[in-house]
């Protein structure tokens, strides 16, 4: 489905930023499910460090907005203890850069014991966490790491592009019974967008979105970058018809829409800020080698970020991102 063809469905919508799309989505899901709770490092009275969950506190109290101490081992581990017996956290990772702390936590507790357990224990968890570079907030605070998540067995994974997405996908990965990670993009808090204000607006976790559609040319883009290369796009309407497709879920990832795209188009750019080298470039890459080989009229094009970290200084963290010129220079080398 095209992401236009959603928000036309809906009855009413409302412009406002990611930011803002994903704090109404917690909101809604802590009013429908008294199971639902948020916790984390300064998310009740500050509201969280880059604002989402501003005000939440106040209109749910301790119980429900729980600060935590800076500990993302202990609390991730009380997550899953917390799923794994009747109620649906949702734990915020600061910076995805922290997750490392808390992997035997998420890859041998979170992600099989559902597995382990022959399908008897549900894992209704929700780790909300942000990732990418562009605030020079130097190595630590800006990898873009959601290939870990969406490889590993037992976990989901999904990335929003656009405000309507977040809300979507948040109060999905809060109602699912399995471990949904959500990755967002803090360079993107502040885009607009319109976003159904209905409290069953979800966007199903596995389904890509057509953003924007065409005929030359497909981009298969996350994040920040479905942005970048929608504006992108029309810049080069006159000359190259770019279809653009949000990604929106990496695991499961919504194979179909991406290869009937390419089988239209011929042509196939993927644009994911995260390393390029053995991560969800490579896996699109390979899913429509696969399923739509035959149709392709040039090779594919990635791009991403060098297999380096992210540099400190403005300058070189700007040359380090992938941005929208980049996206042009990938389209314009195979139309």
């Amino acid at each position: 489905m095209t992401a236009q063809a959603e928000i036309e469905r809906a009855e009413e919508t409302e412009a406002m930023t990611v930011r803002e799309a994903i704090r109404m989505a917690l909101r809604e899901e802590l009013q429908r499910d008294e199971d639902v709770y948020l916790m984390g490092e300064d998310v009740g009275k500050f509201g969280g460090v880059l604002e989402v969950t501003g005000g939440l506190w106040e209109e749910f109290g301790d119980e429900r907005v729980r600060d935590t101490p800076i500990s993302e081992a202990g609390f991730i581990g009380a997550a899953t203890g917390a799923a794994a017996t009747g109620t649906r956290p949702v734990a915020e990772l600061m910076f995805s850069d922290f997750m490392g702390v808390s992997m035997e936590q998420i890859m041998n507790q979170m992600a099989k014991m559902r597995y382990m357990f022959g399908g008897k224990t549900e894992m209704p968890v929700t780790v909300r966490t942000t990732e990418g570079g562009g605030m020079g907030a130097a190595s630590q605070h800006s990898g873009t790491v959601h290939a870990w998540i969406a490889h590993f067995p037992g976990l989901k994974a999904v990335a929003p592009g656009t405000a309507a997405a977040a809300k979507g996908l948040t109060k999905a990965a809060v109602r699912s019974n399995d471990p949904v990670f959500v990755f967002e993009n803090k360079m993107i808090y502040e885009q607009q967008g319109e976003v159904p204000t209905d409290e069953e607006f979800t966007v199903p976790l596995g389904e890509a979105a057509v953003e924007r559609e065409g005929e030359d040319v497909t981009v298969v883009a996350t994040q920040r970058l479905v942005g970048e290369s929608l504006q992108t796009a029309d810049s080069l309407a006159d000359d190259v018809s770019v279809e653009v497709i949000d990604v929106r879920s990496l695991y499961p990832l919504d194979t179909e829409t991406i290869a009937d795209s390419v089988r239209k188009t011929g042509r196939l750019v993927v644009a994911d800020e995260s390393p390029l080298s053995y991560g969800v470039h490579a896996e699109i890459v390979s899913r429509v080698q696969e399923e739509a080989f035959f149709s392709l009229d040039a090779p594919i094009q990635r791009i991403g970020t060098p297999d380096t970290h992210m540099p400190f200084s403005p300058p070189l963290e700007q040359e380090v991102l992938p941005d929208g010129d980049d996206v042009r220079e990938a389209i314009e080398l195979i139309t």
